[in-house]
């Protein structure tokens, strides 16, 4: 999931994944606008952002009105669609990624649609099979971030790889997200089980607990309150200055500085990227299932991918939309990110968290 403004600014709680679920029956004025023919909903983690010009366009074409309702972050709006998918609160899900897909799918969230267009989604993109039962929408990677100015004032090298960060000359500067509760420090926890393979990884994250490794519960807390090298809408720092964040979060912080500064404060360590994928389907009982297919070819539409980079600051998934240059500056794709099998994750993700917070937390 990316970073929109009232994320990065932590006006809203952002990217946890797991935690108490209130009541998540749909409200009788849900229903009502659910159910309407010309009215589509939109179900999505709360990072959900789209330029209105984009979206008005897409409403005058198709003849539907788009109705956005944000149910928390993406383990709890998985979570949620779950509990109430034979009643859904709306008619397509957005923002379930590649950590959380088997849990949606082995719970039969959503029903077989191929969108138009999809064929020119990035074939590494797809999920394999012909069900079509979700339509990839963005990409983005997890990485290490480092303040440069901290790096720059001591003469010393920024860590650029997993094995960097357990040196001496980076103790106690790491924080990270709990891999239990954020979906970041999840998507970390995955590339070092990628880096290291299943028996590798426990004595990696051994090592960087003993070299000062400080864990907190979400993104916007790791980011805004502890990394010396976020902006964050705020005048106190954090006195860490490497943090678990977004390859994006670099060019988040050149554009939504005011005045906007020469280059970025911030870098990227691209050997510990991690590459998240999410994705939108149409709900297995969509009250407007026809709504629901319009708005999934919106969503994979070149004018869509092309609006959604600095509005969520992830990158498109389609091979013809074009990135917008603070992209291509400040913030570009890891050239060789870590990645693992969506089968792979589905068979170990509980396990990996289970032992991770053990180890870790304990």
């Amino acid at each position: 999931m990316g970073i929109t403004k009232k994320r990065f600014t932590a006006v809203v709680v952002a990217l946890g994944m797991t935690g108490a679920l209130a009541a998540c029956g749909s409200s009788e004025g849900d229903r009502e606008s659910s159910g309407d023919s010309r009215t589509v909903t939109l179900v999505s983690h709360d990072s959900w952002a789209a330029s209105k010009d984009v979206v008005a366009a897409f409403e005058k074409q198709s003849g539907y009105r788009v109705r956005v309702l944000e149910t928390g972050d993406a383990g709890q709006t998985v979570n949620k669609a779950i509990l109430t998918k034979d009643n859904p609160q709306g008619d397509v899900l957005f923002g379930v990624d590649n950590t959380l897909l088997s849990r949606a799918l082995d719970n039969g969230l959503f029903q077989p649609y191929e969108a138009k267009g999809s064929e020119r989604i990035e074939p590494r993109y797809r999920v394999g099979g012909d069900e079509h039962r979700v339509t990839p929408v963005d990409t983005g990677d997890i990485c290490v971030n480092y303040d440069k100015k901290y790096f720059a004032d001591r003469e010393l090298d920024p860590p650029r790889t997993f094995d960097d960060l357990v040196e001496p000359e980076y103790r106690n500067l790491l924080v990270t997200e709990n891999a239990a509760a954020s979906s970041p420090g999840l998507g970390f926890l995955l590339g070092t089980a990628a880096e290291y393979g299943d028996d590798g990884w426990p004595d990696y994250w051994k090592k960087l607990k003993a070299n000062g490794l400080k864990v907190v519960d979400s993104w916007e807390q790791a980011y805004n309150e502890e990394f010396s090298g976020s902006s964050g809408g705020r005048k106190a720092k954090g006195d860490r200055p490497l943090v678990v964040s977004y390859a994006s979060s670099p060019p988040a912080e050149v554009v939504f500085a005011d005045p906007r500064p020469g280059e970025a404060p911030t870098g990227v360590a691209e050997g510990t990227c991690f590459r998240q994928v999410e994705y939108a389907g149409l709900l297995a009982n969509a009250r407007n299932a026809e709504g629901g297919k319009a708005l999934l070819d919106f969503l994979i539409s070149r004018r869509f991918q092309e609006d959604m980079p600095l509005n969520m600051f992830v990158y498109p998934v389609t091979g013809d939309a074009r990135v917008p240059a603070e992209f291509t500056e400040y913030g570009p794709q890891a050239e060789d990110p870590e990645t693992l099998d969506p089968d792979k994750i589905a068979d170990k993700r509980d396990e990996w968290v289970k032992s991770w917070t053990s180890l870790v937390l304990k």
